[in-house]
């Protein structure tokens, strides 16, 4: 029977083309109201700050994917700048 392994360079690619492909991915269609406003004005930190759905404020908002974003506070803005895919929900928010 014969041993399979990979070598550490070929390690390397493998995983560098993987993140590459990951961070290519565009931002889909994001469910919004007529206004534009995404999740319907909720704050989409406070789910995973909080626990629990929290309105936004229309003086913290963000404009990102095709969507208007409100925020309770001026923290959890600045948190989905830094990272708005780890808060936006899955599946444009359908």
């Amino acid at each position: 029977m014969k041993k399979f392994s990979f070598s550490a360079t070929g390690l390397i690619f493998s995983c560098f083309f993987i993140l590459l492909a990951c961070s290519a991915q565009q931002v889909g269609p994001i469910n919004v109201d007529a206004d534009g406003v995404a999740l319907k004005g909720y704050d989409p930190v406070a789910y995973f700050i909080l626990g629990r759905p929290h309105k936004g404020q229309k003086e913290f908002h963000y404009e990102w994917g095709n969507g208007t974003w409100l925020f309770s506070g001026r923290e959890h803005l600045q948190m989905f700048q830094q990272d708005p895919e780890k808060y936006a929900p899955q599946y444009g928010g359908y």
